[in-house]
């Protein structure tokens, strides 16, 4: 009995410090934005530094809260974020099914991997003048962008997953007579599951760079326009305005795959 009262005074010890260093950290997260954010404002208004060229948060507030009265920011951001998702689950779910096809055929993985090293290699952005030309100006060519951008890290990433599964239980599965379908959905699969979740997390950066590059080179409209717009007219406050818009749908993107992880893992235990 004693025994047991001292474990759960131990395990209470060891919550309560894992809270107390979750507090201390999130406190530290807050310190260092709003003492930057500060400092960033309290130079900009001494002028230490020139606040056309750097702009300063009260400046980027300003232009937000001219988007916003002008109805224009939900619809440069409706569209950035239309493209962003649209090539987010495309590139997740086709490359993950590739991903599949590819542990299916051992021959069909060994013509083809050179081809995806290759291509995994190539800076997407060389492609985006071709693309442009093959699937037309417009939405179409920032998703098929975003989508190149993401596919081949999800390929390679699903690929190596399915791979590593423990061997030992693979050759338990067929001496019991399990066929390839039901080793991949009973045990592959399953055990790719954390690997997905990574992949999700990645393909929230890589999505928001390919829809990004994609509104660079043809977009009359989203957060990647309003960047080249304003750099051209020398609107830094717009620039600054966008860059921190996408900082903050990118980190509600990432927080909702986290919270997707917690429940997923929360399962597995269950």
């Amino acid at each position: 009995m004693n025994k047991n009262l001292q474990y759960s005074k131990e395990h209470e010890k060891f919550l309560h410090k894992q809270k107390k260093d979750k507090i201390t950290i999130l406190t530290f997260q807050i310190g260092l934005l709003v003492g930057f954010l500060g400092l960033w404002e309290l130079l900009g208004q001494l002028n230490v530094i020139n606040t056309f060229i750097t702009s300063s948060p009260s400046r980027i507030f300003n232009t937000f809260i001219t988007l916003l009265n002008s109805g224009d920011l939900w619809y440069h951001l409706g569209i950035t974020l239309y493209e962003t998702l649209i090539g987010f689950l495309i590139a997740t779910v086709l490359g993950t099914i590739i991903a599949i096809l590819l542990w299916w055929s051992e021959k069909l993985r060994k013509i083809l991997t050179p081809y995806i090293v290759v291509l995994n290699s190539l800076p997407k952005i060389a492609l985006g003048p071709l693309i442009i030309i093959w699937v037309g100006a417009g939405l179409q060519s920032i998703i098929t962008i975003c989508v190149l951008v993401s596919i081949i890290i999800t390929v390679i990433s699903m690929l190596n997953a399915f791979l590593e599964c423990d061997k030992d239980k693979v050759l338990l599965l067929k001496s019991m007579g399990a066929n390839k379908w039901q080793i991949l959905t009973k045990l592959i699969l399953p055990s790719a599951l954390g690997q997905f979740v990574s992949v999700l997390k990645i393909n929230v950066g890589m999505s928001w760079v390919g829809t990004i590059i994609g509104e660079y080179l043809v977009s009359s409209a989203g957060l990647g326009y309003l960047i080249v717009y304003g750099s051209q007219v020398f609107q830094l406050d717009l620039v600054m305005c966008s860059i921190v818009l996408l900082c903050l749908l990118a980190s509600l993107m990432y927080f909702i795959v986290s919270i997707i992880e917690k429940k997923i893992i929360k399962t597995r235990k269950d």
